[in-house]
């Protein structure tokens, strides 16, 4: 993707309305680009094979196939597009299924325009979390679920003895919500040496990208959920 080229955005809700919604505010926008809309997640799982988006944003409760499984067989397809779960609640076991599914990211369905196009550009970059506060809470309340459920479910991947101790201290600065710029800030780093860290990171662990180590962090037990009264 260039700079003289749109982020090409795949639509998928099973209401047509929020679709016509979606697309009437990301087309107004010169470098976003609706290339097409599904009302189900096969049919998605197909349009992606087809037109290849850079962007999906993607529903949860839909027929035939619902937006998890979508999610999961888009990410194993190889495909390129990064996805950006719709939810109704902030705090919702779908959107925590689609992040482990390969979700970048999610949504409220009643975002606010500025903040759906601006999901839609940093998502496509792969450089940050969309509302990391947010989804930092969604993945203590589930992970913590989990571990309540099936301790012993929770184990330290051996991969992570790969990680340098900075690159470590970068995974758990990531999995606070920080950005690259708030991480920069506390060691006293460079953005662009933050990135190269992040980069190495996803790299070694063969994670997508930064909220995949987000759920990755939790799930290993690299980060232990801060408020248990929460």
């Amino acid at each position: 993707m260039t700079e003289t080229q749109p982020i090409t955005v795949l639509l998928v809700d099973d209401q047509p309305l929020l679709r016509m919604g979606f697309r009437l505010i990301l087309e107004g926008q010169d470098d976003l680009h609706i290339v097409g809309e599904a009302s189900d997640g096969a049919e998605a799982v197909r349009q992606v094979r087809d037109l290849n988006p850079d962007v999906v944003l993607m529903d949860v409760r839909m027929p035939v196939l619902d937006g998890i499984e979508a999610t999961r067989a888009i990410t194993a397809s190889g495909a390129g597009a990064r996805i950006i779960i719709l939810t109704t609640f902030d705090v919702d076991e779908y959107a925590f299924a689609g992040l482990q599914a390969g979700a970048s990211a999610f949504l409220l369905k009643d975002v606010a325009p500025s903040e759906l196009i601006s999901a839609v550009r940093v998502v496509a970059s792969g450089d940050a979390v969309v509302a990391p506060r947010v989804t930092q809470r969604l993945l203590e309340t589930y992970v913590r679920g989990a571990a309540m459920r099936a301790p012993s479910a929770v184990s330290r991947d051996p991969l992570l003895e790969d990680l340098t101790p900075r690159e470590t201290e970068m995974l758990e600065a990531m999995a606070e919500g920080l950005s690259n710029a708030e991480i920069a800030h506390r060691y006293f780093l460079s953005e662009a040496t933050v990135k190269t860290h992040v980069r190495r990171i996803l790299t070694k662990l063969h994670l997508r990208d930064r909220v995949q180590a987000v759920v990755y962090a939790y799930e290993t037990g690299l980060v232990v959920p801060s408020n248990p009264d929460y």
